[in-house]
């Protein structure tokens, strides 16, 4: 019944920053966008791969507090062929990492940073080992 996952939605406090970090740091495409009903501006879609999304709402305010520990979305993990060098070219682009490369306890290999409204990333080379990689 249910084919894959379609996309990931973030209401954003500065589209253009968003954009630059989703598109020109990251590398995913600019697809379309959807006005609302006035014709204003109301969701940028970035192609992240074949029938995969991210949906960036324009309009995001209330940043939440922090809260240990929340109920609800942790984090986007991004899978990457080369771990040290998506590491590289995030230093490289002005990202700070909240994490270098690591091996974590399933095999594979993780860094981890922030988008620009603060949204937790994790990008991961998978390991021939990981229980991802033999389920």
């Amino acid at each position: 019944m249910i084919k894959g996952i379609a996309h990931l939605a973030f209401d954003v406090a500065d589209m253009e920053k968003s954009l630059h970090f989703y598109c020109d740091i990251l590398g995913f495409t600019r697809a379309f966008d959807i006005p609302n009903d006035q014709g204003e501006p109301w969701i940028e879609y970035i192609k992240v791969c074949e029938g995969q999304f991210i949906e960036l709402f324009y309009g995001g305010q209330n940043k939440p507090g922090h809260v240990n520990r929340p109920v609800g979305f942790s984090h986007l993990c991004l899978e990457v062929e080369d771990i040290e060098r998506i590491a590289e070219h995030l230093r490289n682009q002005g990202v700070k990492l909240d994490a270098e490369p690591v091996q974590g306890k399933d095999f594979n290999w993780q860094c981890w940073a922030r988008d620009p409204d603060g949204n937790r990333i994790e990008f991961m080379q998978l390991d021939p080992k990981s229980p991802q990689m033999n389920c």
